[in-house]
Formats: structure tokens, sequence, C-alpha cells
């Protein structure tokens, strides 16, 4: 199956109008007062219509727009996106929502929390990132009563076909060729060894599931070794401390386990920070996040603040590339140079607001890929639609996405992973 390879022009589109006005040459005459009146009204009748734009346009844009995300503890980049995106069209017109933490327990609540949204009556998106369990539920609800809201699912914990059922357009990170591509990074980069760090609730998930079929074909085909490890759930007792506390002391016996040339994977984003830190410390190989972000668990695995670089990814990748590399982690540890989590939940709303003005498609792909450019400038982007592999229905509203891994180091490189042909095997695999 060959990817379609999107690159995202730099900065926001600009819609320039202009507006031309002719005049007579000197050779024309207005030979009677009819014809002079006639010319005058022909005259008018731009501005009059330009007027009547201008107030139509005001009109359309008197609509809300709504995004869910996780708390900041949670999904912090998921978080800062949608407050990144309120920030630029103004509080009044988007307004934000947060899921419970322990989701998973509190799914009830999850629901009410994102059809509470459509009781504004001015309401016509809602975005969900993460689209956590009780998505799927909360968007038919919504359609029962406001079928003119637009339901968006960013990075969906459901299964793709069921929430596309109720859906109108689903974006997921692209699990099959990611699935391949960072085994291949991995060997790339001198790897012999991939550990894979999860729980069994997302092992039940058919985009993870897949994706660990995928990656053990992939050591296969590169002669490297695939190990899986568990790690407890964030969302259940043990919660977000506990959870950590098992990566910090586990990490070493790791390494001892698997040698430094090992890579690193977490399917959880409360995971990384402290994988990260220990890898940092003991040795070892990380390609990229789950979500990938040079915010998810560098800064506080670096033990450095980026205030001052807030909003500024170029300078925050900069800040924690230089991070790295004075802990001795050149070459070694990868990221997307745009965070993956606030791209999703600042470029899907941005893409709504486009298709409720009528300017953008809501299935377009390009349009998706647009939208996504205004918050992640100058970086490579590649997809396709997903395709049921039970089946081998492809879906047309439900897309599957990816950037370029940059691996840090003195310079850093990106390792042009959107260029490369994802074998059609792998998109079988199951």
């Amino acid at each position: 199956m060959k990817k379609r390879l999107m690159s995202i022009v730099l900065g926001a589109v600009m819609a320039i109008t202009l507006a031309a006005c002719g005049g007579n040459s000197g050779g024309a005459t207005i030979e009677n007062t009819e014809a002079q009146e006639e010319t005058t009204e022909e005259a008018e009748a731009p501005a009059e219509d330009a007027g009547e734009e201008a107030e139509a346009e005001a009109a359309s844009e008197d609509f809300h727009i709504g995004i869910v995300t996780g708390s900041v503890s949670q999904s912090e980049d998921d978080r800062r996106g949608a407050e990144a995106f309120q920030a630029k069209y103004g509080e009044e017109n988007v307004t934000l929502a947060i899921y419970p933490d322990n989701f998973t327990e509190e799914q009830e609540t999850t629901i009410q929390t994102i059809v509470n949204l459509s009781d504004d009556p001015k309401m016509k998106a809602i975005i969900v990132n993460q689209a956590v369990p009780g998505t799927t539920e909360a968007f038919r609800r919504i359609k029962e009563s406001r079928p003119d809201i637009i339901c968006i699912a960013g990075e969906s914990h459901e299964d793709l076909p069921e929430i596309g059922s109720a859906a109108d357009l689903v974006v997921n990170n692209d699990f099959v060729a990611r699935g391949y591509l960072m085994i291949r990074t991995a060997h790339e980069l001198g790897c012999d060894t991939f550990v894979h760090i999860s729980f069994p609730r997302h092992m039940s998930y058919e985009t993870m599931s897949r994706r660990v079929a995928i990656m053990k074909e992939a050591c296969k085909e590169f002669g490297m070794k695939f190990e899986m490890e568990t790690a407890p759930d964030p969302t259940t007792d043990v919660g977000v401390p506990g959870a950590q506390a098992y990566i910090l002391e586990h990490v070493p016996e790791w390494i001892d386990k698997y040698g430094t040339n090992s890579a690193y994977f977490c399917t959880n984003d409360a995971h990384t920070e402290p994988l990260l830190k220990k890898l940092l410390e003991l040795g070892g190989y990380f390609i990229e996040a789950d979500l990938p972000s040079p915010l998810m668990g560098y800064p506080g695995a670096l033990g450095i603040d980026l205030t001052e670089e807030a909003g500024d990814f170029q300078k925050i990748l900069a800040k924690v590339e230089a991070a790295v590399v004075e802990k001795g982690g050149a070459g070694r540890f990868g990221t997307w140079a745009y965070s993956y989590g606030y791209t999703v939940s600042a470029g899907l709303a941005e893409h709504a607001r486009n298709v409720i003005l009528g300017t953008s498609e809501l299935n377009d792909i390009d349009a998706i890929s647009a939208a996504y450019g205004v918050f992640s400038p100058g970086a490579e982007w590649n997809g396709s639609n997903y395709t049921n592999v039970d089946t081998g229905v492809k879906s047309d509203n439900i897309f599957l996405i990816y950037q370029d891994t940059y691996i840090m180091g003195d310079p850093g490189h990106y390792m042009g992973s959107t260029d490369v042909e994802v074998p059609e095997k792998y998109f079988t695999i199951k």
C-alpha cells in the first residue's frame, strides 16, 4: 500500500481578497444620461455585494467549538494544544473540558462531560483528544439531539471501526507504519533488541495489539530481538505515582537484562518521563514516544524549565536537544519536532472551523494536513486511510498519520521516515 506524502507549508495560509476597478482610457465617451446612470449602478454593485459578503461572513462565524482532553497530569500536550486554539480564537468561541483521569472507572462521567457541550445552541463541532472509552457513546447521544454538530475523535482508544460508526471524522497516529518504522530506525541506530512496555488494558486495543504484531515481524526482518515487559496501568489504584515508581525501579533490571544496545518503547504517557530519566543515566535508546513530542517526558527527565520557550517548538526542541547531548544521550534519543498531542487538539479544531466556514471538506486528508500545518510549520507528515484488516475495507472517515522522526544529537537529524515505503505485508498483519 503506497502512502501519501504530505508536506506541510511553513506558517498559516492567508486568504487575500483583491478588488479591481476599471475606468475609461480616454477614447470612450458617455453619450447620454441613461448610459451614465447604468454605469454608475454597475460601479456601485461590487461595493454593495462586498458589504453583503462581509455581513454574511461575520454571521457565518457566529458558532462555538468544544475541545475535550485529559488533564495536564495525564496528557499535558493534548491540553496545551486545546488552550492554544482557544487563545487564537477566544474563550467566547472555544469551550474546553476535561474528562476524568480515571476514565476507565468513570466512563459515565466521561460521556456526560462530552455530551454537556452539546447543550450550547451555538456549538457546531466537538473534538475529543484523546478519544478515551465512552467517546463513541457520547457522540451517539449528541447525534440523537444535535445531528448538526460535527463530532471528531483524535487518537481513539476504542476500536476504530466502532468509533468511526459514530464520529464524523477519526484521526489516529499511524500504528501500522510506525510499528515498522520504529523498528527500522532502531536497527539503523545499531540496536539489537526492542523492548515494549505496556499493560493489559492497552493491549486490548486493536491499534496497540496490531502494532505489537507488526513490531515483532519487523524485528524478524531486521534480525533484532523483540521483548515485552508489563508495568502498572496508571488509571488503576496505583495511580500515576505508583506506575512511575515501578518504571524507575525496573529500568536498571531491564538494562542489565537486555544490554545498552536495546531500544525502549512504552504505550503510556505517564511511563515516559521515568523511562527517559533512567535511560539517560544508564544507557539504552528511545526512538520516540507513543504520542511523540519534545515535551513528552523530556523536561521532567532532564530537569529543565521551558517556561520561556512555551509555544515555540523550535526553541523547545533546541533546548531539549542541548540537555540530552549534555547528559551523553546524543544519537540515542528521538522525538517528533512538534508535539503530536498538541497538534491533534489544535489542528483538528482548526480543521473543524474550516469545515464549518465552508473552506474545507471534512474527509479531505490534504485539508486535515493543512490544518495541522498551522500548528507544526515545516513538519513532514505522511498518512493514509485506515483499512480494516479483517474485512479489507478502507474507511473514508478514519485516517492514520505520522510525522518524521528526529534523533537528537550534535547535530541532530531527521531519519527520513516519511519517505520510506512500508512493505505491503505489514498492512495485513494482526
